[in-house]
C-alpha cells in the first residue's frame, strides 16, 4: 500500500475492479476478435448509484444511447455489458436494435431490470455487430470477486492496447473503509475531452446518483480531458461509474466532512488510468508530462498544457531525445492563453530552458539524456497569475503510423 502525497488515501497495488464491496466481474474471448478476451462484464449485486460521461463527438455509438437510456431511467445500475472488436457505431438502426439486444440479454441471464444494464462497445467503426458471437456467449460469462476475473474483464475491453490498465485506491470516511478501483482502455484516437477511451470505475461508497456525477464531471475535468495522442475525439467514448453504498457511510455531498477526501480518492483513480492511457498510446515508448503554473487561471493552464502536449512537433521531439524548447514555446503561443512572452520560464526535467522570455546555457547532452527516460516532465511557469494545470500525452513514433496504416486489415 502506498500512501498518497496528502496521506489520506493509499493505493492498493493488488487492488482491482472487483475490490470494492459488492462487485463482481468476467471476461471471456468469443471470437470477434482473433485472440484477445473480447466480451466483459461487471456486475453489482446491489443496484448502485451510476453516472457517466461520454464523447463530445456528434456521431455517438449506439450503446452511448442505450446507457444515457438506462442511466436516466433512475440513476441506478448493476451491470455494463462490454465488447471490443465491434465499436457499433454508424450502423444505424440494426446498430441500436443489436444495442438494446445486448442490454435484454444481458438483463435476462442476470435476472435485473433492463434500464440497470449500461452497454459498452469499442472497435472497428461502420461493421454490423457479430450477435452471433456475443449473444449465445453472455450466458458464459462467469462473475467472481476474484482477481484473475478482473483481469479477464480489463483484458476484454482493449483494442490496440499493448496491456490492461487497472489501479485502486481506499480512504477511510466517516471511519468506514472506502474502496475505489478502476480499469480503462485506449490506446490511439485520443483527444482531450475524451478520445478511443472506456473507464469503468466502481465504489462501495456511500453516495447519490446526481452527487457521483457532480464528483466524476469535476475529476474527469482534471484527468482524462487533460491527455492527447493523436488529436482525434471517438464516437465510442465513456467514463462510467457505479457506487454500491455498501462501505455503509454516511451518503456523501459537498456539505460531508470528508467530501473532500472522496474527491481525491476519484481524481487519483482516474489519474491513474488517464495515465496509463497517454503512456500507451500507439507506438509510444515515452509518458509526457506538461506542467503549467503562473497562468492566468487553471483553465489557461490546462489550455496550454494540452496544446503542448499535443504538438506534433513536440512529441517528435521527445522521442528523439531533442530538447528543442523552440517547439515548446511556439506550441505555447499558439494556444490561445495569456502570455506575457518577455516572462515564460520553461524546463525539461530539472534544467531551465528558458527564463524571461530568454534562453539561457544548459547542457544539450545532459537535457538530451535525460529525455531518453520513459517519464518526460515538461515545466512551464507563465508568470501573468495563479493559475496551475497539468495534462498528459506520449511522444510520436514511427509505429503509431505503421499501427494505424494497417488497424483494418
Amino acid at each position: 500500500m502506498v500512501l498518497t502525497k496528502q496521506n489520506s488515501i493509499k493505493k492498493i497495488e493488488m487492488g482491482t475492479i472487483v475490490t470494492p464491496a459488492g462487485f463482481y466481474a468476467a471476461g471471456m474471448h468469443t471470437g470477434v476478435k482473433r485472440k484477445r478476451n473480447d466480451l466483459g462484464l461487471i456486475y453489482c449485486d446491489v443496484p448502485a448509484s451510476a453516472a457517466a460521461l461520454y464523447t463530445l463527438n456528434a456521431i455517438q455509438a449506439a450503446p452511448l444511447h442505450v446507457t444515457k437510456e438506462s442511466i436516466a431511467e433512475e440513476g441506478k445500475l448493476q451491470a455494463v455489458i462490454v465488447n471490443s472488436g465491434n465499436a457499433n457505431a454508424c450502423t444505424g438502426a440494426q446498430g441500436e436494435a443489436d444495442a438494446y439486444t445486448m442490454r435484454r440479454a444481458t438483463a435476462r441471464e442476470l435476472s435485473v431490470p433492463e434500464h440497470t444494464v449500461a452497454v459498452s462497445s469499442t472497435g472497428i467503426i461502420g461493421l454490423d455487430m457479430p450477435m452471433d458471437k456475443i449473444i449465445p456467449n453472455i450466458e458464459h460469462l462467469t462473475l467472481s470477486s476474484d482477481a484473475n476475473d478482473a483481469a479477464a474483464f480489463s483484458e476484454s475491453i482493449l483494442t490496440t492496447d499493448t496491456g490492461p490498465k487497472a489501479t485502486c485506491y481506499q480512504a477511510e470516511i466517516d471511519g468506514e473503509t472506502i474502496t475505489m478501483g478502476g480499469s480503462a482502455k485506449g490506446s490511439g484516437m485520443i483527444e482531450p475531452n475524451m478520445g478511443t477511451m472506456l473507464a469503468y470505475l466502481t465504489t462501495d461508497a456511500a453516495i447519490e446518483p446526481d452527487m457521483l456525477h457532480h464528483a466524476l464531471k469535476e475529476a474527469t475535468d482534471k484527468t482524462f480531458n487533460c491527455i492527447t495522442i493523436d488529436g482525434d475525439t471517438s464516437t465510442n467514448d465513456m467514463v462510467l461509474t457505479m457506487a454500491s453504498g455498501k462501505a455503509e457511510n454516511e451518503t456523501l455531498t459537498p456539505d460531508h466532512k470528508d467530501w473532500p477526501i472522496f474527491v481525491e480518492l476519484l481524481e487519483a483513480t482516474c489519474e491513474d488510468l488517464a495515465k496509463m492511457i497517454a503512456r500507451d498510446g500507439e507506438g509510444a515508448t515515452k509518458l509526457i508530462e506538461v506542467a503549467v503554473t503562473g497562468a492566468k487561471d487553471n483553465d489557461e493552464a490546462v489550455k496550454v498544457a494540452k496544446t503542448v502536449v499535443g504538438s506534433p512537433l513536440v512529441k517528435t521531439a521527445v522521442y528523439g531525445s531533442d530538447p528543442n524548447w523552440g517547439r515548446i514555446i511556439a506550441a505555447i503561443g499558439r494556444s490561445g492563453a495569456t502570455v506575457d512572452p518577455t516572462a515564460i520560464e520553461t524546463s525539461i526535467g530539472s534544467v531551465k530552458l528558458l527564463v524571461n522570455g530568454q534562453p539561457v546555457a544548459f547542457s544539450e547532452e545532459a537535457v538530451s539524456e535525460y529525455m531518453l527516460n520513459d517519464n518526460v516532465l515538461i515545466s512551464i511557469d507563465l508568470n501573468v497569475g495563479d493559475g496551475s494545470g497539468k495534462a498528459w500525452g506520449c511522444d510520436l513514433t514511427y509505429d503509431y503510423v505503421r499501427i494505424n496504416a494497417s488497424y483494418r486489415t
